[in-house]
């Protein structure tokens, strides 16, 4: 699977290279961080598909990467697959108890562990997180991304990648994020959504544009359709006509 990214953070380079040699022969890209610091500097610039998450040094600081994958939008929805250091290095290495309660990733193995049967679950991983509609959400109010976030989320073939608070906002999140399609609200501060579409309709064709607004009149519908939107759906609407619009705009 060419153009897929996977980030490994683990500070033992036996494993990485072990890893990234078996990862390498499927033609993904893999990119090593050594450190926490590390890790956070190639996820924000090389946006992986997924990540290993394995041992870093000091103890704690594999948890801090952790949460803060899951805490940050961008980040929060990728494939999580974590390693956990061996029995004789769990006390400077490991995860702790709490931490491990706090747990969020798709599998979690201890090494010592061979690399090669990790192979065909990053295959399964990468097949079902591509699979999915990619969603941007693009709203000026934090109660209305929540919701949207939260009905999406349910949803087995979709997922959020990332939020939006305005119209240049939003244009700057799909050059990032790549989705496949933008819930746009009409109404935001600074550029409005129908200028955003505009131009993301002129530097990201592919991406569809569902507006969404409580102001439902034929002229901000005629807007929308001139603007590039693929659908108009109003705020009002039932959470499946929603659902189906985001369906019909892949």
């Amino acid at each position: 699977m060419e153009n897929v990214i996977i980030l490994i953070a683990d500070n033992e380079h036996h494993f990485t290279s072990n890893l990234k040699e078996e990862l390498d022969k499927k033609f993904y890209q893999v990119f090593v961080a050594e450190n926490r610091k590390k890790a956070q500097e190639l996820a924000r610039s090389k946006r992986p598909d997924l990540v290993v998450l394995g041992t870093i040094s000091p103890r704690g600081e594999a948890f801090t990467l952790h949460q803060w994958l899951k805490k940050t939008p961008a980040f929060s929805e990728l494939p999580l697959i974590v390693i956990d250091a061996p029995p004789e290095k769990q006390l400077t290495q490991g995860w702790r108890r709490d931490e491990g309660l706090r747990l969020e990733a798709e599998d979690y193995f201890r090494k010592p562990l061979n690399t090669s049967m990790l192979v065909p679950l990053v295959e399964k991983l990468l097949d079902e997180a591509t699979s999915k509609i990619k969603v941007l959400v693009a709203d000026d109010h934090a109660v209305v991304r929540e919701g949207i976030r939260a009905l999406v989320t349910l949803q087995r073939d979709m997922k959020i990648v990332g939020e939006a608070i305005d119209g240049n906002d939003a244009v700057n999140k799909v050059l990032q994020l790549t989705p496949d399609v933008v819930l746009m609200d009409i109404v935001m501060p600074g550029m409005s959504g129908i200028e955003a579409t505009k131009q993301i309709n002129k530097k990201c064709k592919k991406v569809k544009i569902l507006m969404l607004s409580q102001y439902d009149d034929e002229e901000n519908v005629l807007a929308s359709t001139q603007a590039g939107a693929f659908g108009f759906i109003p705020k009002r609407s039932a959470s499946s006509q929603l659902l189906d619009a985001i369906r019909a705009a892949r």
